[in-house]
């Protein structure tokens, strides 16, 4: 980049209840780009708990948020209560009608489709959640990282690094992606290589889709409701 050159904004929204990583994980990536300007947005300045209670430090609200190039939404246990906000879904209809790139982590993609924002578009998010994108409107595809247009949206939690090194690559170039994902030696190899239910052991994903049917099932009764 040469001096000068304006740095895209690039804001993440942070909302209690959000999953850490979601946000971390590409936040590592993204603020390493020089090219990018990343700033932290919730719906009030402060503190945003994570769904394990870790404290974000969100440093603009919906008011003070300047105009993005790049909108970057995480998920997490709160997605519905943060679908339910229509501050947080005016905010993200506003910033999504005029951003270069409009992006999700996770179940971040079901927070873009409340908004309108997937309608037609092929997109990802967690497999636990894969099956409820059609009723935001947006075409489900299994995959790690979809980019459709100027929608990237990535699987769950771990793939947001994924997604932000595709990112950095769309913006910056290939070899400033490259030097990221060096410096953070991502170079994965997940010892019990059961990180998608087509390759875990199939009683393991029963057991784990019994766990979290209470939840899923409210997702599905929300977002049912207010399908697009």
């Amino acid at each position: 980049m040469t001096q000068g050159t304006v740095r895209l904004k690039t804001g993440f929204l942070l909302f209690p209840g959000i999953t850490a990583l979601d946000f971390v994980g590409p936040y590592e990536v993204l603020a390493r780009a020089p090219e990018l300007d990343v700033v932290l947005i919730a719906k009030s300045k402060g503190e945003a708990r994570s769904e394990l209670g870790l404290a974000l430090v969100a440093e603009e609200d919906f008011a003070s948020a300047p105009d993005l190039d790049i909108l970057c939404v995480p998920g997490g246990g709160g997605i519905v209560q943060a679908a339910s906000d229509t501050a947080t879904i005016d905010f993200l209809k506003r910033q999504g009608a005029a951003a270069r790139f409009v992006t999700s982590v996770c179940t971040g993609a079901l927070l873009l489709g409340a908004a309108g924002l997937l309608k037609g578009y092929r997109a990802t998010t967690h497999w636990l959640s894969l099956d409820l994108l059609p009723l935001v409107g947006a075409i489900p595809v299994d995959e790690r990282v979809v980019k459709d247009r100027n929608r990237i949206t990535s699987a769950g939690i771990t793939a947001g690094i994924d997604f932000a090194l595709a990112l950095v690559g769309e913006v910056s170039g290939p070899q400033r992606a490259a030097e990221i994902e060096l410096v953070l030696q991502y170079d994965p190899a997940p010892p019990f290589k059961s990180g998608h239910p087509r390759i875990a052991d199939p009683v393991l994903v029963q057991v784990l889709s019994e766990t979290r049917r209470a939840l899923q099932e409210e997702r599905r009764a929300f977002f049912t409701e207010r399908a697009i």
